[in-house]
């Protein structure tokens, strides 16, 4: 925590929030620095509103995936493994926190990066829920493969890779004041389509089930004293 009353240190950062008024004037725009030991800032993640931004497991599961992610189920799948994870099981109004979908593929086995035509390419496809918001999902580099076969040349993925999307909880008043002391338990659904091949054969396209539970607790908006506020 940093006391930082005349606002010298975010000033100097370059997020003071000059625009803020009320109980926000003098304050940072909300958001995070990765700064390495040479103190070289290497990554920034910063929202347009105060209301809105990403957990802090949320940052680490994007910076570090391998520290960052509660794994939530297993799937086995036709022709890979399935790992579904996420940054956070619990959240609060604005909170963005980071669902993971993990495949796994047997050696020699491919799927197609979003994009490629002619095939089924792999795609994780969420259900709206109402008072979440889905952020556009994020893919990996793929790798270019050649198929001697056909002579083609086509974007993959092989190995073990991630597809992670960011899902924003709303913060809007009225959904404030729906939340009873326990929260709200949200259930988000979706599939997991793909097309697995291998050096001789493309396998039938998969639909896959997958599902995470995320826990919406309501702010806690008891103010500080009165001596100790900021001014």
């Amino acid at each position: 925590m940093l006391a930082d009353s005349d606002s010298k240190t975010i000033k100097a950062y370059g997020v003071f929030n000059a625009e803020a008024t009320g109980m926000q004037k003098g304050f940072a725009r909300p958001g995070y620095f990765f700064i390495d030991p040479s103190g070289i800032i290497r990554e920034k993640f910063f929202e347009a509103k105060y209301r809105e931004r990403l957990t802090g497991n949320s940052i680490i599961s994007k910076l570090f995936p391998e520290l960052g992610q509660e794994v939530t189920e297993t799937v086995e799948a036709p022709h890979l493994q399935l790992a579904l994870e996420q940054s956070d099981p619990t959240g609060v109004p604005g909170t963005r926190i980071t669902i993971v979908a993990e495949v796994r593929l047997p050696k020699d086995v491919h799927v197609y990066a979003p994009g490629t035509e002619g095939y089924k390419p792999i795609q994780l496809v969420l259900e709206p829920t109402p008072q979440l918001e889905l952020k556009p999902a994020v893919y990996p580099p793929s790798k270019i493969l050649y198929l001697p076969a056909i002579k083609e040349r086509v974007p993959v993925f092989e190995g073990t890779f991630r597809i992670s999307q960011d899902v924003r909880v709303s913060s809007s008043s009225e959904f404030w004041g729906s939340l009873g002391k326990d929260g709200k338990n949200f259930v988000i659904t979706g599939k997991l389509e793909y097309q697995a091949c291998d050096k001789s054969m493309c396998y039938l396209p998969m639909s896959i089930p997958v599902k995470w539970q995320l826990q919406v607790f309501p702010l806690d908006r008891t103010r500080a004293p009165v001596d100790i506020r900021h001014k």
